[in-house]
């Protein structure tokens, strides 16, 4: 799995989860990377996992992205290869566009990849963002979006219940602030790793468009929408190899 030269320098993975979760659900494909000789870091984002008791109304995406750039720098870390699972696809987007000479290769895990000047919500049918909007007014005080139950995203059984305990509600303000990105995240090399067993899932239509477009490495992995959850050694093989191009 691990082919890296003596002389070649590993690079450092930073692993930004999706929405509702923390940096809990990267810890076993963080492992495994770590065994591997890699440095690993899972940061949680603002208001939510083990930051939970800190959300507020204030929270949006533009917060998250000051998260990972703070922790990029703060770390002084270089040669990272920048992940992020599903919302997460729109955190890194915005990162790679301020701290772009830190970074190695973006890889979107079964993640939204939004054009410049995209929202989460503008990616979405009207009809499912009307859905998340009613759901938000009637459990979510019109500002928490709840947490998607794991079985909607055809998480393995064994898993559904520890999931389902950590994930929290997510600030709704994530979803509508656009994410402002140039060429200098699209110059970057980029993968995009396909979970094929999240039924219903609009992804598959992402990873085709970006099969044809240069730059782009598609990869797939047969697990439900958490791929970290469901197949983490797999994860980790990918990650490395869309590492070395």
């Amino acid at each position: 799995m691990d082919s890296f030269s003596g002389t070649e320098r590993k690079p450092t993975f930073v692993l930004v989860h999706g929405a509702w979760h923390g940096g809990w659900c990267y810890g076993r494909t963080a492992l495994h990377l770590r065994e591997l000789g890699y440095h690993v870091h899972t940061p949680t984002l603002s208001g939510l996992g083990e930051r939970s008791h800190l959300v507020s109304r204030g929270i949006g995406l533009q917060t998250h992205i000051d998260d990972v750039v703070n922790l990029l720098e703060w770390e002084n870390l270089h040669d990272v290869v920048l992940c992020g699972h599903s919302y997460g696809g729109m955190v890194i987007s915005g990162v790679a566009e301020r701290v772009r000479r830190r970074i190695r290769r973006l890889s979107y895990i079964d993640a939204f990849v939004p054009q410049p000047g995209q929202a989460l919500f503008d990616t979405l049918s009207v009809e499912r963002v009307d859905e998340v909007r009613a759901l938000t007014l009637e459990r979510g005080f019109g500002w928490l979006i709840p947490p998607v139950p794991a079985t909607v995203f055809n998480v393995n059984t064994n898993d559904i219940g520890w999931v389902d305990g950590l994930c929290v509600p997510h600030p709704l303000r994530c979803f509508e602030e656009r994410v402002h990105y140039t060429d200098r995240v699209t110059s970057l090399p980029r993968q995009y790793i396909l979970a094929t067993d999240f039924p219903g899932s609009h992804f598959p239509d992402v990873a085709e468009r970006l099969r044809d477009e240069p730059g782009w490495r598609v990869d797939n992995i047969k697990t439900g929408h958490d791929v970290m959850i469901d197949d983490p050694i797999g994860l980790a093989k990918l990650l490395i190899e869309g590492s070395r191009g």
